[in-house]
């Protein structure tokens, strides 16, 4: 009996000698050298490098056998003499502590290490993000046309709201708030620019920059709080013919690369899309045509856009200050493509300026609307059906409108080129009518 309990005080592990920080500093020999204080507590040598260990027992795991055995750890205390004996005794004493509560203080570490790293992550902003998805759909899209309008309408409508939020903390509050201004008036852009939005957050998500539910998604998302609008078709506000003449006299009087894109689009009664994104190698100057490629064009097909005198005067008064870039009208502060605000706040002010002359400015009088650079378009067409005798394919033509009959359109591209040219100049003659 005696000797059986004998033998089990003999096996219990013999408590270190608490040593002193002088005889810590005299320790030189490679190994593990128990420092006393804290059970588990030693101080590792090998070669120059000198650091605090705790040798502790964290729960239990199974081994290779499957059965549970006591789980030992070596946690890292920090590096000798930089941490002294005093404060590595102190941590050894707050680990153990943890470990007494049921705490891996390794575990626990990576924890905290992992939530740090989420952390940064969310510090991303919305714009930044939005930046990277931007980059990517430009080698995605083929049309520059929808690549400038990612850009343009987050940051006329979004950035301002969500640009400087880190992603992480956005809502769908958020984002509804920052489409509400142009839910109504705007709506077809608003769901446009949702969309984006909705991509914007994959992206993110997937990055790990935010967790849940995509806030940007419509069904039982933002569709409560914003609503469905019933849909009603309308017409572009449009100027009356009769009034183009003076309009463009007061266009002129307007200075910087805006007007001149205006004046450009309608004498050619082209989308405004595809003012912006005309480049200079699109034009002939000597058979007077602009080539529109197919990847720019809303049918995607090549358009062939017949320029007169007036238009090719127009493209030679910009050519020495706008060549040395890409885009003949290129946006001001950095050289890329214009935005449709740019024109729109253009009119805008051109309206207000002569409202306050006549009380009436440029509007559509049947929807009572101002009007837009697309209304140009209807304009053309109201003119050349009610002032001129060219047959409607040809007039349709100029607007880039799909002909129901394929075989007819592929013939009309080549076969009314000419008709087209005297069209486009007998239009600019009636632009001009009033000038000086």
């Amino acid at each position: 009996m005696w000797g059986g309990l004998r033998g089990k005080i003999n096996i219990m592990p013999k408590k270190a000698k608490e040593l002193s920080a002088l005889s810590v500093a005299k320790i030189k020999e490679t190994g593990r050298h128990s420092v006393g204080g804290v059970d588990g507590l030693c101080l590792n040598i090998e070669g120059n490098s000198r650091v605090w260990i705790l040798r502790a027992v964290v729960g239990k795991r199974l081994d290779k056998d499957g059965k549970l055995k006591p789980h030992r750890r070596d946690i890292g205390i920090g590096p000798y003499p930089e941490v002294s004996l005093a404060e590595a005794r102190a941590k050894a004493t707050e680990l153990r502590l943890q470990i007494r509560n049921g705490i891996d203080p390794i575990a626990h570490k990576q924890k905290q290490l992992e939530k740090l790293h989420v952390q940064k992550l969310r510090e991303k902003t919305f714009k930044e993000c939005a930046n990277v998805v931007i980059a990517n759909k430009t080698r995605e899209l083929k049309n520059e046309k929808h690549i400038g309008q990612w850009s343009s309408t987050l940051e006329t409508y979004i950035y301002p709201v969500l640009g400087n939020l880190e992603i992480g903390t956005i809502t769908k509050v958020d984002i509804a708030e920052a489409l509400k201004p142009i839910w109504i008036e705007k709506n077809e852009t608003a769901k446009r620019i949702r969309g984006r939005i909705e991509t914007i957050f994959d992206y993110a998500k997937a990055m790990g920059y935010f967790e849940g539910d995509n806030p940007a998604e419509w069904k039982g998302n933002l569709e409560p709080i914003l609503g469905n609008l019933k849909q009603e078709s309308r017409p572009h506000p449009s100027l009356p013919y009769e009034q183009v003449s003076e309009f463009i006299q007061h266009l002129r009087q307007k200075k910087g690369i805006s007007p001149k894109a205006l004046e450009f689009a309608i004498l050619t009664a082209c989308r405004s899309g595809e003012i912006f994104g005309a480049k200079w190698h699109e034009i002939d100057f000597k058979n007077k045509v602009w080539v529109i490629p197919k990847e720019r064009m809303k049918a995607e097909k090549e358009h062939r856009v017949p320029l007169s005198k007036e238009a090719i005067n127009l493209l030679e008064s910009i050519q020495a200050y706008t060549q040395l870039q890409d885009f003949i009208f290129p946006a001001p502060r950095n050289g890329q493509m214009l935005s449709d605000m740019s024109l729109t706040t253009l009119i805008k002010r051109m309206h207000e300026q002569k409202a306050k002359e006549d009380g009436l400015g440029y509007i559509d009088s049947k929807q009572n609307r101002v009007i837009t650079t697309h209304g140009f378009r209807s304009t053309f067409r109201d003119w050349s059906a009610d002032k001129t005798d060219y047959p409607r394919e040809v007039c349709e033509h100029v607007l880039a409108h799909k002909l129901p009959d394929e075989v007819e359109a592929a013939y009309l591209r080549g076969a009314y080129l000419e008709k087209r040219k005297s069209l486009m100049t007998d239009w600019a003659k009636f632009c001009y009518q009033n000038d000086d």
